[in-house]
């Protein structure tokens, strides 16, 4: 049975429930959650919480777990389970946000990488070790988002951005077509994949952005379980309370 045949009718959201959908391109992991519990309090539920586990970039897709009512308490046990990603990273060029949010502020040469040369950067940033987070995020750096500073001038090199140990079990080189590789990740909690770009970048040489972002799996649940958003919200509009 897909998700898209559940019937919400009979749930009594407040006890919990794990709303595992597939968040849409551009929409913000907050946008998500403030759409589903507008939604709920049209359904009568007034004071419902509602929160999701693990960020997803709004030029991120995929899987996006939203704790609603009592499984609100199981969000930091969910955000720390393993996660997997499909991933393209565009070579030969940089951005100040590792992605498309911002354009291209220096290019490289990419000519001299080889397939095998791919797979050895690959291997070579396997394993548990530390990252630098994008200044483009969420971090917090003395009472302030990382993001903020960012846009108020402030640069990677004025900025003291403490990493985070990480553990990336394994990198998949999927495609091979340069500039351009897709990548199949598995990795801990915390892993920036746009920060892997850029690593991935340097590893060879050159430099590296990251141009598309699927989160497929987080811990057991995967995309081909996951609600299409507007599909979730009708079925919340069909327990509203007349």
């Amino acid at each position: 049975m897909t998700q898209g045949q559940f019937d919400l009718r009979g749930l009594n959201f407040e006890e919990g429930y794990i709303a595992v959908l597939d968040k849409p391109l551009e929409w913000t992991s907050t946008d998500v959650v403030r759409k589903i519990k507008f939604a709920l309090q049209k359904a009568g539920y007034k004071r419902i919480k509602v929160g999701h586990a693990g960020t997803l970039d709004p030029l991120a897709t995929g899987i996006l777990l939203v704790c609603i009512g009592r499984a609100t308490k199981m969000v930091e046990a969910l955000q720390a389970e393993e996660k997997e990603y499909v991933a393209d990273v565009m070579l030969g060029a940089t951005t100040p946000s590792y992605d498309l949010e911002h354009p291209v502020d220096r290019t490289y040469p990419y000519e001299h990488i080889t397939r095998e040369g791919v797979l050895e950067a690959l291997r070579t940033l396997e394993g548990e070790r530390l990252q630098t987070p994008p200044l483009f995020s969420a971090k917090k750096i003395d009472g302030m988002r990382a993001y903020e500073l960012a846009r108020a001038g402030e640069t990677a090199e004025t900025v003291e951005l403490r990493q985070a140990r990480i553990n990336i079990y394994e990198i998949e080189l999927l495609e091979y077509a340069l500039p351009r590789i897709r990548i199949r990740v598995r990795c801990s909690k915390g892993t920036y994949i746009r920060s892997l770009a850029r690593e991935i970048g340097e590893a060879l040489g050159s430099g590296a952005h990251l141009t598309s972002l699927r989160r497929t799996r987080s811990g057991g649940f995967t995309a081909e379980q996951a609600w299409q958003l507007e599909q979730f919200l009708e079925k919340l509009r069909q327990t509203e309370t007349k």
